[in-house]
């Protein structure tokens, strides 16, 4: 249902060109002029939501970090490189409330990059949407990376810190830290404050997760799943 709603909302986002500006991007792509306007114009849309929708996918779902082999978040690396040692002074429970903690903040800011995909899509130009359909593997995922990044670190900072605040994440690795700064001869030391980290860790993934989709979009037959997309980038 969530994937549904993301898909209709991104198309409706793309209305905000004319049906004269897709048809203007759709008539300069290269290798379709046997394909009409009206499916140009669906792969277009086609293309933006599916590699949008993939970029999204189960994160934001109960486990969607914490479950996930590939996006899970552990501790930064510097603690990481001292976990066994902290579980052995007494704070295993508290290295796991931590991650727990951690991936669940993320999982739940997520959500919120809907809207911004959504108005990034409305302010592309003619220019904008042509490129990123003629462009190379990642010319979607690089455009919202760029169009977005900022607004989506800006979203999701206060609703991780609100999680974290609450579940007592920030306590946890505070204690984490504290402990870990306390070693004789540490030269560097770990920052207490993990919202921005795990900030950036989830747009980091969300972006990964866009650009497989948008790479298998292009190339696997298996992956165009609209006959717009199969009339656009099947015949590469």
């Amino acid at each position: 249902m969530k994937k549904t709603i993301m898909v209709l909302s991104l198309a409706i986002g793309m209305t905000a060109m004319s049906c004269g500006d897709i048809n203007q991007i759709s008539s300069s792509l290269p290798g379709v002029s046997a394909v009409t306007g009206n499916t140009q114009n669906t792969a277009i849309k086609d293309l933006l939501t599916n590699a949008v929708v993939a970029g999204i996918g189960n994160l934001g779902t109960s486990g969607g970090f914490l479950n996930n082999s590939l996006y899970k978040i552990l501790l930064p690396p510097e603690a990481q490189q001292v976990a066994s040692t902290l579980t052995t002074l007494g704070l295993g429970s508290v290295v796991n409330k931590a991650v727990t903690q951690i991936n669940t903040s993320a999982e739940g800011a997520v959500g919120l990059a809907k809207p911004i995909f959504v108005s990034a899509i409305k302010s592309m130009s003619i220019t904008d949407a042509a490129n990123l359909i003629t462009g190379g593997d990642n010319a979607i995922t690089n455009y919202f990376k760029t169009k977005t990044t900022s607004q989506l670190m800006e979203a999701f900072t206060p609703v991780i810190k609100n999680s974290l605040d609450k579940n007592d994440a920030t306590k946890y690795y505070t204690q984490i830290a504290d402990t870990y700064n306390k070693v004789p001869l540490v030269k560097n030391k770990l920052n207490p404050d993990l919202t921005n980290y795990v900030a950036t860790k989830a747009v980091d993934a969300m972006f990964n997760q866009m650009q497989t989709a948008e790479k298998d979009i292009r190339h696997d037959p298996a992956k165009q799943t609209t006959a717009a997309l199969k009339a656009i980038f099947g015949s590469k």
